[in-house]
């Protein structure tokens, strides 16, 4: 494989960019007060993220990863151990693909 200059730079670029916009935006938010309001919005933004992220799979996807989905969320409730529902959501998708290819 051949590498170029321009294509080095560009990389280069891109990660002296990315690294910069999130160092720059923990140091801009430690040196600012959070109000009370903020704070909870901070927190609550990571759930909120990950659920943007994963419900359009869940309401677009086929039997596999619904059943995963269902899976996941009911661990998640009932052992509030976030990498154990993870595990069991992907070892139930790949379980039910499995099933679905073979039967």
């Amino acid at each position: 494989m051949q590498t170029n200059l321009t294509s080095v730079l560009t990389i280069l670029g891109m990660a002296l960019i990315t690294y910069a916009t999130r160092a720059g935006g923990v140091w801009l938010m430690s040196s600012l007060p959070l109000s009370k309001k903020l704070q909870a919005w901070v927190n609550i933004l990571p759930g909120t993220l990950l659920v943007s992220i994963v419900a359009p799979t869940v309401f677009t996807a086929g039997f596999a990863e619904v059943g995963a989905s269902l899976a996941t969320i009911f661990i998640a409730i009932r052992t509030r151990n976030i990498l154990l529902s993870m595990l069991i959501g992907v070892g139930v998708v790949v379980g039910l693909r499995w099933v679905q290819a073979y039967f």
